[in-house]
């Protein structure tokens, strides 16, 4: 792969610490949430930055392929729920990503071959491909 973009963020004390982008846009404060045994309360988490991380690189590809397509789909939204969870299949944790994309101007079945098509393109959907569940609950309106 040829880099065209390389983002450098660097974390200090896990998921009680601190997070911060090499150009300062990302200072974050790390917490435990309460449904994984920590206080919670104000900062963010990993599975939080990797919801909206991948929630905006999904709805990146989206534009990029309705650009193609030629489809107007401005009002769309995607929200990432990223779950964590035990690995039934050994140790450790596994994640899980269930996508709501809502394409209010396309009919169910063309909002539902965006989806799928910008799933092919995504790289954060090329990243996790075969290593963790990703579901997508679409929802067209035209």
């Amino acid at each position: 792969m040829k880099p065209l973009y390389t983002a450098i963020a660097t974390a200090h004390g896990g998921r009680q610490g601190h997070v911060k982008s090499d150009d300062g846009i990302i200072d974050l404060d790390t917490v435990t949430p309460s449904g994984l045994g920590g206080p919670g309360g104000a900062g963010t988490n990993p599975e939080q930055l990797f919801a909206a991380g991948y929630a905006a690189c999904f709805q990146s590809a989206m534009l990029y392929v309705a650009r193609l397509q030629k489809l107007d789909i401005g009002d769309s939204t995607v929200t990432g729920h990223v779950s964590i969870g035990q690995n039934e299949g050994g140790a450790g944790f596994m994640l899980a990503v269930r996508h709501a994309v809502t394409i209010p101007g396309l009919d169910q079945a063309a909002a539902e071959k965006l989806v799928h098509d910008a799933h092919q393109v995504c790289p954060y959907s090329n990243a996790t491909r075969g290593n963790i569940e990703v579901a997508f609950d679409v929802t067209g309106g035209a």
